[in-house]
């Protein structure tokens, strides 16, 4: 369907990658990784010709039908929902609208009666072929998916915030239906519930799917193919993300074997050259050495890959009873979010709270934080409690012409600077990012820099909405680690499974039922339930 021959591309001063070959086939899902700035954007760009390759060769079909999701979802607005996602479906979606001119033109019977029936009939006939009677249905159930409520279809993209129309851009991606599909982090915005939906989707999508995502469980459960780029190159790896972790640890284990064997070779026959270069009876040795010296073909040192950990301060102790919730009730206008909620969170405990959408998660984490006050009752927190709160907001604290190094500095004076570097380090900053201006950073990056600030804090209890997002797979393990070692508290939110795996220890289930508490960790909550999310069949 497509392939890459020995192609090379630079962008600025960086070679991405040199002498690259890999197949794109039909119906293969492929996960495309890589480390931040190595060149998976570029790969997408050299997909859809919107780029050219410096050198050597992109062959696709001329016909060849590619659908891309990114991270910008526009300024739509003045349509509503479901139009605006129906107008994504391409030719069978300009098909609909001239349908319903002709339709217009045939009840108003002007003089080309004849012209417009024989159009009508054609258009009509394609449309159908295309399935385009089906097209509002399945807009319908795809939006559905991603989370939007029948009520919301005919609202105005217009008055959705910045996540939600990234679902719409998605949901419009998703209805096309192209031949290869290419997702640049679907999952950056979707809940819990809209992920394992879209987990679904993409697992019987009849088309090829490429997509970058930093949900590993997606990966292994879509992907069967792992294309990375790494350092200048680009591999292929048959097989899931866990096959591909394996994969290329064995190979960094070969490469280093590999490299040390010929490191001693050279270092034994430099050795006999540099002892025996003034013998005349080891003359002819010496020339035959260094001569097989020079044709040796040397082995590059391996490119080691040192994951950054970050470890907590051991935080002061709390009382025993850290949160005391009672009676909690919040509404917004006349929808009732929470009703006479009552709970206590205890020392060392970690509680993940889950729900569907609208459910009231981040509204209880926010009384719980006391930046919310509730409408009736009380969210204490009790003795010798110190507070931690994360939210996508928190970023707005930092100071934009700062760099990152600075931020930290200014937030912990006394700290030397290989623990600042090291934090920034287990936050995916790494060398000379510390010294990008936190202006120039993207939303994802300066959430991990507000996110890096709290865990130096060391608060024994922290309260955290959503800490994964925007997190690479191995930010997020380093991030996952540290909060597995930590001895506070922990109240959080997240869609991700390999977070709620590692560190729920109880978990509060919100849904229209009220609150239900299953104490245990999230598998003994989907063993229980039946169900990886509310109001989700296992």
């Amino acid at each position: 369907m497509l392939a890459f021959s020995n192609v090379t591309k630079q962008f600025g001063g960086q070679l991405l990658f040199v002498d690259a070959s890999f197949q794109i086939n039909p119906g293969e899902r492929i996960g495309l990784v890589g480390p931040n700035g190595a060149g998976k954007s570029t790969v997408f760009r050299l997909i859809l010709g919107e780029d050219e390759a410096d050198d050597g060769v992109i062959e696709r079909p001329r016909k060849l039908g590619i659908g891309c999701f990114r991270q910008d979802a526009g300024d739509a607005r003045g349509r509503s929902i479901l139009a605006e996602t129906v107008a994504g479906a391409g030719e069978v979606a300009a098909l609909g609208e001239e349908l319903a001119e002709l339709t217009a033109r045939l009840e108003a019977a002007g003089d080309d009666l004849d012209d417009v029936v024989a159009r009508f009939g054609e258009v009509q006939a394609r449309y159908q072929d295309l399935g385009g009677y089906e097209l509002e249905a399945r807009a319908q159930e795809i939006l559905h998916g991603l989370g939007f409520a029948p009520d919301q279809l005919a609202a105005d993209v217009g008055t959705l915030s910045g996540g939600w129309k990234m679902r719409v851009a998605l949901a419009r991606i998703l209805l096309a239906r192209p031949e290869i599909l290419l997702l640049d982090e679907p999952t950056n915005y979707l809940d819990l519930e809209s992920i394992l939906w879209l987990e679904g989707f993409l697992r019987g999508y009849p088309g090829t799917v490429v997509m970058t995502c930093h949900d590993r469980d997606i990966m292994n459960r879509v992907a069967g193919k792992i294309i990375e780029i790494d350092g200048g190159a680009i591999r292929t790896y048959g097989g899931n993300y866990d096959f591909y972790e394996r994969a290329r640890v064995e190979e960094a284990a070969r490469r280093e074997a590999e490299y040390a064997r010929q490191q001693a070779m050279l270092a034994k026959e430099s050795r006999f050259i540099e002892r025996f270069k003034t013998h005349v009876a080891k003359a002819a040795q010496v020339q035959s050495r260094l001569k097989k010296l020079e044709k040796i073909e040397k082995i590059a040192e391996p490119r080691r890959i040192v994951e950054r950990r970050f470890e907590f301060r051991t935080p002061s102790r709390s009382g025993d009873d850290v949160i005391r919730l009672e009676g909690l009730r919040k509404a917004y206008g006349a929808r009732v979010v929470h009703d006479g909620l009552s709970l206590v969170i205890r020392r060392g405990e970690r509680w993940a709270v889950m729900g569907e959408n609208g459910a009231g998660k981040s509204t209880l984490l926010r009384m719980m934080a006391g930046a919310l006050a509730p409408d009736a009752g009380t969210a204490a927190i009790g003795a010798s409690v110190t507070l931690g709160y994360y939210a996508q907001h928190t970023m707005d604290g930092l100071t934009a012409d700062h760099t990152v190094l600075e931020e930290l500095e200014a937030h912990a004076p006394l700290a030397n600077q290989g623990t600042l570097r090291s934090l920034a380090g287990a936050f995916g900053f790494h060398d000379d990012d510390v010294f990008k201006p936190v202006r120039i950073l993207s939303g994802g990056e300066k959430a991990r820099l507000a996110l890096a600030k709290l865990m130096y804090d060391a608060p024994n209890l922290m309260v955290l909405d959503e800490p994964s997002n925007h997190l690479d797979i191995a930010t997020k393990r380093s991030l996952t680690a540290a909060l597995a070692d930590y001895t506070g508290t922990l109240v959080f939110v997240s869609h991700d499974r390999m977070f709620l795996r590692a560190l729920a220890t109880h978990v509060l289930e919100l849904g229209p039922t009220g609150p239900r508490v299953y104490g245990g960790s999230y598998d003994e909550y989907v063993t229980s339930t039946g169900r990886e999310a509310p109001g989700m069949r296992a």
